[in-house]
């Protein structure tokens, strides 16, 4: 991989972190497009680093929201934040068991398989056009809600499930307000990716002896800016209802990856 594969792959991962068109599935699509040819840990290496990227911009982008928390939670008081805190830790539950009981039947699907990543991004393009429909509400997310998003967030594990969309639609379609639902989205998947990244390197599973610095640091300063600017961008969509635009979307690129799936790979 190059430098400009990895800007390029980076600005992706960037943009669709946070818009609803599944960051996992674009990755896919993009390194087929460019020949990726980088063993899978060395792929999984920078796809990982390029989550670790978005992650960090969430911080930057809801940095009051966390300063807010992170008060809270150290207040003797049962408060908001401890409540909001609570609802993230159950939303973390169903991804948490997914990624410890089948980490390595989801690696095998990160591997360039737009057959499949087609066919999720059209599940996508369903959720997104049901959710701009969806009435408008002020009501927050419940513990049974944190729940039942969770899942929804385990299920976009899968490549071509946009997570951010999956989540939020979950969220609108059980009657929470857009842009509640929004926050609550972006905030929910932070622990989960830190975690994942400490694991990994715990255990040892990001070493790769092909794996260039350069690269990977290339890939990882495109992914954070572009990934402050979506995030800002995409809280504001949401509570314009703009995602029908995304659902248009999703549809088409995910009929392109079907027909480039099935006649060319």
């Amino acid at each position: 991989m190059d430098t400009l594969d990895a800007i390029i792959l980076g600005i992706i991962q960037g943009l669709t972190e946070f818009l609803p068109v599944s960051s996992s599935g674009h990755l896919e699509l993009g390194k087929a497009l460019l020949g990726d040819e980088s063993i899978p840990e060395e792929s999984l290496l920078f796809t990982v680093v390029l989550h670790f990227a978005t992650a960090l911009s969430t911080l930057v982008v809801f940095r009051k929201d966390i300063l807010e928390l992170l008060t809270g939670l150290f207040t003797a008081s049962w408060n908001d934040e401890k409540i909001f805190s609570l609802k993230i830790i159950i939303s973390m539950i169903p991804a948490a068991l997914v990624g410890f009981f089948f980490e390595e039947q989801l690696e095998l699907l990160f591997g360039g398989n737009i057959l499949l990543v087609g066919f999720m991004l059209i599940i996508t393009a369903l959720l997104l056009w049901l959710a701009d429909r969806a009435r408008f509400t002020e009501k927050s997310v419940s513990y049974r809600n944190a729940f039942v998003i969770g899942i929804a967030q385990a299920i976009a594990m899968l490549p071509g499930i946009s997570r951010s969309g999956a989540t939020i639609s979950t969220s609108v379609l059980l009657g929470n307000d857009k842009e509640k639902a929004a926050r609550f989205s972006f905030l929910m998947v932070v622990p989960l990716i830190f975690g994942k990244i400490a694991k990994d390197l715990l255990s040892g599973a990001l070493t790769s002896e092909n794996a260039q610095s350069g690269v990977l640091l290339i890939g990882f300063t495109a992914a954070f800016i572009s990934g402050i600017a979506a995030c800002t961008w995409m809280i504001s969509l949401v509570k314009r209802s703009k995602l029908t635009y995304f659902s248009v979307y999703c549809f088409i690129v995910g009929l392109l990856s079907i027909v480039l799936g099935y006649y060319y790979y």
